[in-house]
């Protein structure tokens, strides 16, 4: 993938269409993964990321899964890259792995300490402790680099949301080429960011992230841990559900066509699914906003 392909979104009527993978944890995980990604190929999407497990305990496997998508599928494939538990060397070589795999975007991310989001961050020793610091490096291997934005706030920024852009802001100056945000639900704060951006003359995509609800306590974890809030309006609709999977299922999947349509309203030059490694809800999704 390049830039262009994101780029030529703002030409269009629609925006781009991406999902996001875990590595899965043992065999099962990962026939689920491969059946999951063969439905949603269907639907041509642009790009699909593949992240790292918590504190990086997955990269491995996320090298390996990705290139694997590379090489089985048409769809352009981004890796993640953080800088948990890694020195600059093996950063280094991480890249050169991804390229040889004909992986040629990252998306370059700090990444949580194995402690969770909240934890006490420590640099590897030798390593990098921010992720523009990534940011340089992959760009000086000539990738394209994708970034992270939080329209509810870095959970380690402490709701300073002025240092937040001014972080973004950075990574742009530095060679980004665009940036995916957390799942959000409020559509307000999508906008302010971009909004602050534009102020400051970064034009580059702000792909929007949407989560289809399918699991109450796994996305109450999520939200909790992401620092993401859950507006009551959005509680209260799924909230009497969460012993009832269908409904739930059909719930989510209401909310995340009713923002992804308001995403397309306001312009977003993207839609990113986080899909849990389940392809239903967002194959629905799609069909319903007519994405593909």
């Amino acid at each position: 993938m390049d830039f262009s392909l994101l780029q030529a979104s703002r030409s269009t009527s629609k925006p781009t269409f991406s999902v996001e993978f875990f590595p899965p944890k043992d065999e099962a995980g990962e026939e689920r993964l491969w059946e999951s990604l063969s439905l949603l190929a269907e639907r041509e999407p642009d790009f699909v990321s593949v992240t790292y497990g918590a504190g990086g305990s997955t990269r491995d496997r996320t090298i390996r899964i990705t290139a694997e998508i590379t090489a089985r599928t048409s769809i352009p494939t981004v890796a993640h890259l953080t800088c948990v538990g890694a020195t600059r060397s093996e950063v280094d070589d991480i890249l050169t792995r991804y390229k040889e795999s004909g992986i040629s975007t990252i998306l370059a991310l700090r990444g949580d300490p194995p402690g969770g989001p909240s934890a006490e961050w420590i640099q590897t020793p030798d390593g990098f402790n921010h992720a523009d610091q990534l940011v340089e490096l992959a760009v000086e291997r000539d990738f394209t680099v994708g970034v992270a934005a939080f329209p509810d706030g870095h959970p380690a920024s402490a709701g300073d949301a002025a240092r937040d852009i001014e972080v973004l802001v950075r990574k742009f100056e530095l060679g980004a080429s665009f940036a995916t945000t957390q799942f959000f639900f409020d559509l307000d704060k999508y906008q302010e960011l971009r909004d602050h951006l534009a102020t400051r003359g970064v034009d580059r995509p702000i792909i929007a992230g949407i989560l289809p609800i399918t699991n109450f306590k796994q996305l109450m974890r999520m939200a909790e841990l992401g620092g993401t809030p859950l507006p009551v309006a959005v509680s209260d609709r799924i909230s009497r559900f969460q012993d009832d999977p269908d409904s739930l299922r059909k719930e989510g999947i209401e909310i995340a066509t009713e923002r992804a349509s308001d995403l397309i309203r306001v312009g977003a030059p993207g839609l990113h699914f986080y899909t849990m490694n389940s392809a239903h809800s967002t194959m629905e999704i799609t069909t319903r906003i007519g994405l593909r």
